[in-house]
């Protein structure tokens, strides 16, 4: 991924982290993703998405 991602993937199983981002690269990185969409103007909504595969991968390293 890079050293970035890669190290808070170390630290991540002990800690949480907030990033702040629009690199595609970290997002990749992230086991959950929080953003705001405006459909409308002015209604913004807080979506998320779970993606879960850091345990995946832990599960069969």
């Amino acid at each position: 991924m890079g050293r970035f991602a890669d190290l808070l993937g170390d630290l991540g199983a002990e800690t949480q982290y907030l990033i702040v981002t629009h690199s595609k690269r970290m997002m990749q990185a992230a086991d959950l993703i929080y953003g705001v969409t405006m459909q409308e103007p002015g209604v913004s909504r807080v979506v998320s998405v779970k993606l879960g595969r850091r345990e995946q991968q832990r599960a069969t390293a």
